[in-house]
C-alpha cells in the first residue's frame, strides 16, 4: 500500500519506493522510466480543512433545500406565494391585516379556484409558511456561501486554480435563485385547457431540481478534495474499466432522479400502482398515445412513470455491475467501503420507491425517496472520487 500525503513530500511503502513505485505505474503505459526521482516531489495542491468543512456544509444545505423543496411540492404548497422580492419578502405576514391582504392575493390565482376553494386563512398559512421557509432557506445558503467565501479569499486560504470553480458556484447560486421564480411563474397561469390542473411546468421543476444536483455535487466534491489528506491505493488491472463504470453509474443516478422531477411534476405516481406490472400489462398500450411521439416521454404521465421504472431498475444493475467488478479489483479501504455504501443504497433506494408507488405516494415515503436519490448521489461521488485519486497520483508522479 502506498501513501502519499498532500501538501508533503513524503512517499512510503511496505516495500522498496522504486519498486512501489513500478508496481504504481506498470499500467500506465507512457510513463518517463525516471519515475523514481518523482517520490521527492511534492503534491502541489495543499488542501485546507476549514474550507473542506465549509464546503462539506454548503452541499448539506443545498440537501436540506432539496428535502425542503420536494415537501413543498408534494404538500402542493409551492404556489401559496405568488410574488417575488428578494428582500421585501424575508419578513412574513405579522398581523390580521397583512395575512388577509396576502391571502387575496392568493385567492386570484388559478391554484385555488381549482384546488383551494375551501381554505380558511389557517389553512393559507400552513402551506404559505412551507414555501416561505424553502425560500428563506435558499437565502441562507446563499449567505452561507458568499460570506466566508470572502473571508477565504481575502486570507488566501483558496488555491488559485480553484477560483473558476468557485465563480461557477457563485453563478450558479444566483441562477437558481431566480430559476425558482421562474418555476413558480410558470404555475400562476391558467392551464390551456380547463379540466387540467394548474401546477408549475415540470420542465421548469426538472431544471430546478437539476441545479440544485449539480450545486450539490460540486460543493461535495470539493469538499471531499479539501478534506481527504491521505491518498491510499494499490494499482490493479481492473482499475480503468471500475472507473468507467464508476462514472456511468453516477450519471445514470442523476438522469434517474430527474426522470422522477417529471413524475412529480404530473403526480404520475398515483397511477398504476403496482410493481412490476403496471396493472396488468407491462407496457401499457397508451404509453405513445401523444402526438409527436417525442411529448410522451415528458407530458405523458404512463410514459414518465414507465420511464422512471426502466431507469430506475437500470441503474440498479448498473450499479450491481459496478460492485461486482469492485470485489475482483485490489483497492483500499475507502475506495471499497464507498462501493459497498452505493450497492446497499441502491437497493434501499429501490424499495423505497416501489413502496412509495404501492402505497399512493404517502408524504414522508415519498420525501425518503427524493432524499434517497441525493444520498445515492453522494455515494456515487464518493466512490468517483476515490478512484481519481489514482490517475491523479499518477500524473502528479509523472511530471
Amino acid at each position: 500500500m502506498l501513501v502519499l500525503r498532500r501538501g508533503s513530500t513524503l512517499c512510503r511503502s511496505s516495500n522498496q519506493n522504486t519498486s512501489c513505485l513500478k508496481k504504481l505505474i506498470s499500467f500506465q503505459p507512457r510513463t518517463s522510466s525516471t519515475a523514481s526521482a518523482a517520490i521527492n516531489q511534492s503534491v502541489p495542491f495543499k488542501p485546507s480543512r476549514a474550507v473542506g468543512v465549509w464546503l462539506a456544509g454548503c452541499s448539506g444545505m443545498v440537501a436540506g433545500a432539496v428535502l425542503l423543496g420536494g415537501i413543498t411540492r408534494l404538500t402542493e404548497s409551492g404556489l401559496s406565494m405568488v410574488n417575488w422580492t428578494l428582500i421585501k419578502e424575508m419578513k412574513p405576514p405579522t398581523n390580521q391585516l397583512e395575512w388577509e391582504a396576502e391571502f387575496d392575493n392568493y385567492k386570484k390565482s388559478p391554484e385555488f379556484a381549482a384546488i383551494h376553494s375551501d381554505f380558511t386563512l389557517t389553512d393559507f398559512k400552513r402551506i404559505f409558511y412551507m414555501e416561505w421557509g424553502h425560500r428563506m432557506w435558499g437565502r441562507c445558503i446563499g449567505l452561507f456561501y458568499f460570506i466566508p467565501l470572502g473571508y477565504f479569499l481575502a486570507r488566501r486560504r483558496i488555491a488559485k486554480i480553484d477560483y473558476k470553480r468557485h465563480a461557477a458556484f457563485s453563478f450558479l447560486l444566483l441562477v437558481q435563485g431566480g430559476y425558482g421564480w421562474y418555476m413558480v411563474k410558470s404555475g400562476l397561469k391558467a392551464p390551456e385547457k380547463s379540466t387540467d390542473i394548474p401546477r408549475v411546468s415540470q420542465y421548469r421543476l426538472a431544471g430546478h431540481l437539476g441545479l440544485a444536483f449539480i450545486l450539490y455535487s460540486g460543493f461535495l466534491w470539493s469538499a471531499m478534495t479539501n478534506l481527504k489528506r491521505d491518498l491510499l491505493f494499490e494499482p490493479h488491472q481492473n482499475l480503468r474499466k471500475l472507473r468507467i463504470m464508476a462514472h456511468i453509474s453516477k450519471s445514470m443516478v442523476f438522469f434517474t432522479a430527474m426522470s422522477g422531477a417529471f413524475v412529480a411534476g404530473l403526480d404520475a405516481g398515483l397511477i398504476y400502482n403496482s410493481f412490476p406490472k403496471m396493472g396488468t400489462f407491462w407496457i401499457p398500450p397508451e404509453i405513445l398515445q401523444f402526438e409527436p411521439k417525442w411529448k410522451n416521454f415528458f407530458e405523458n404521465s404512463t410514459t414518465v412513470q414507465f420511464d422512471h421504472r426502466v431507469l430506475g431498475i437500470s441503474t440498479l444493475a448498473l450499479i450491481t455491475s459496478t460492485w461486482t467488478i469492485s470485489r475482483f479489483t485490489t483497492l483500499p479501504r475507502r475506495a471499497r467501503l464507498a462501493a459497498n455504501c452505493l450497492m446497499g443504497m441502491a437497493l434501499l433506494q429501490v424499495h423505497l420507491g416501489i413502496t412509495t408507488l404501492k402505497n399512493y405516494v404517502p408524504i414522508p415515503l415519498a420525501s425518503m425517496h427524493q432524499c434517497g436519490s441525493l444520498v445515492a448521489l453522494s455515494f456515487s461521488l464518493w466512490l468517483c472520487h476515490e478512484l481519481r485519486t489514482i490517475k491523479k497520483v499518477v500524473k502528479i508522479i509523472k511530471k
